[in-house]
């Protein structure tokens, strides 16, 4: 393989799947709080549940599942308990942690106040260069990114992001950790 080659060729993400507990309920919040437009509904087999696909720009999607038996959720594992500032945000190794979709700089504030006058709650955190970051209840100037977190009706962790300056080789200046000692959650198969 040459310095410019690949190993593959990727295009951006085709779509990330999510599970709901409702899908008329996350149909309504993508499609009315968000704008995002459904383009494809899938009946599972035997009666298995529903997989939906939302438009969300640069010809990606973000699809749910819903599944008829699945397991109810497990805050604090598949996903974080809460938003930032309210709570614990971490979550399990290969649980998908939070969904950012990126919009232009200056309509973030726009879409922060919509969603709070939409009734979602919403916060702000501010990310310093020097891998600081602080939530707080309004933007701020001077950052590199630009972020408001919220959650849909499944408590999903979601945000809406901008890069607010070019990034360049100067802002990967930090070794990857290693790995640490994980303990295996109850009912896991790996135990």
């Amino acid at each position: 393989m040459t310095d410019t080659e690949q190993p593959f060729e990727l295009r951006g993400v085709h779509h990330l799947a999510l599970v709901c507990s409702d899908m008329a309920r996350t149909v309504d919040f993508y499609e009315r709080m968000l704008g995002l437009r459904l383009i494809k509904t899938v009946e599972l087999p035997a009666g298995m549940g529903q997989h939906f696909f939302f438009d969300i720009g640069n010809g990606d999607s973000l699809a749910f599942f819903w599944f008829t038996d699945g397991p109810g959720p497990a805050p604090g594992l598949a996903s974080p308990i809460a938003r930032p500032d309210n709570g614990e945000s971490t979550s399990a190794v290969a649980s998908m942690n939070h969904v950012a979709f990126e919009v232009a700089p200056d309509r973030i504030e726009e879409y922060r106040r919509r969603l709070i006058d939409n009734g979602v709650e919403c916060s702000v955190v501010v990310h310093h260069d020097d891998s600081e970051w602080t939530v707080t209840d309004e933007m701020h100037p001077g950052v590199f990114l630009s972020s408001v977190y919220f959650q849909d009706p499944d408590g999903i962790l979601l945000e809406i992001a901008a890069w607010t300056k070019v990034l360049d080789a100067g802002d990967v200046r930090h070794r990857p950790a290693g790995a640490v000692t994980i303990p295996v959650a109850a009912g896991s198969k790996a135990e």
